[in-house]
């Protein structure tokens, strides 16, 4: 093989390498990314393993249908989340903003101390336990409790499975952050559960750990698999082996996400009393239990 014929090889792998990964963080099977993009199964597999030529096209469908830019699937080499959440504020900017931003790049901004609010976020894999933990959590405290999907839905008077039907993973995304960015501005306590695939978009994710302290909720995947049966939302007549391999997959690929939370509750085979008692003492600690006038308690 010539110089260029291997590294037209080694593109598509890398290439393959990509898109599997965006479809496994975002929980997308190939069967779901067939029917978001109007593609086959097997066109996916194929652009996965690297093999064969790429249309440009048909990867921006590809990259359509998972809610990201194409641009990140064809980077001459990978990106990093902050530099990918900095070309996203950029963008978003106006420029009155961009001037402050080139002047803190340049060195000549003030820093100033950081202010937190008594503001809580969840994540974890579906069946971590977010809403169930997080609705007790906050009602010990004294917080107000709630689920950024259901805000979602109130929000656009729409269900989630509708948004997702109307306006795509696009367009859910967009309205997640949308509803992200109000909820970080409102007044006193606060506990967030998030969805499991918040993570998978870079803006959002640092969004939600600039504004919130975050606690992942960490279990085994076996766990989450139960009580996502236990929830009734896995049929009993799918392949056990198979969803299990499915969750453990896009469990792997947003651990390293997951792992940027400023704190992690482990809740694998304990009783929820347990999982709860955990999750209120990390922000209690945190917190120092009392109203510090939002700002960071003393080490």
């Amino acid at each position: 093989m010539t110089d260029a014929a291997q590294q037209e090889a080694d593109f598509l792998n890398e290439l393959g390498r990509r898109v599997r990964h965006a479809r496994t963080v975002r929980g997308l099977s190939r069967k779901l990314l067939s029917q978001a993009s109007g593609l086959s199964e097997r066109y996916i597999a194929q652009l996965e393993g690297g093999q064969g030529n790429v249309s440009i096209i048909l990867l921006r469908r590809v990259a359509n249908a998972m809610g990201m830019r194409l641009d990140d699937l064809v980077a001459a080499q990978e990106t990093s989340s902050d530099w990918r959440v900095v070309r996203d504020l950029v963008e978003q900017a106006n420029p009155e903003q961009i001037a402050l931003a080139k002047s803190a790049l340049a060195g000549s901004a003030t820093a100033e101390s950081r202010v937190v609010r008594r503001r809580v976020a969840v994540v974890g894999l579906r069946g971590a336990g977010k809403s169930t933990l997080g609705r007790m959590a906050a009602a010990h405290l004294g917080w107000r409790f709630v689920e950024l999907n259901t805000e979602i839905e109130r929000e656009n008077g729409l269900s989630v499975g509708e948004i997702f039907a109307i306006y795509g993973q696009e367009g859910y995304r967009r309205l997640e952050q949308k509803a992200l960015r109000q909820l970080a501005e409102h007044p006193g306590p606060m506990v967030l559960a998030t969805g499991g695939s918040i993570v998978a978009e870079p803006l959002t994710y640092d969004l939600l750990l600039s504004s919130f302290y975050t606690i992942w909720l960490r279990a085994r995947p076996e766990e989450h698999l139960q009580r996502v049966r236990d929830q009734g939302h896995v049929e009993g007549k799918g392949d056990p082996t198979s969803v299990l391999e499915d969750l453990r997959a896009v469990l792997l690929s947003r651990e390293p996400l997951y792992a940027r939370a400023s704190a992690v509750v482990d809740t694998s085979d304990v009783p929820v009393e347990v999982m709860a008692e955990r999750v209120i003492g990390v922000i209690e600690d945190r917190f120092n239990g009392t109203d510090n006038g939002g700002r960071r308690p003393a080490a």
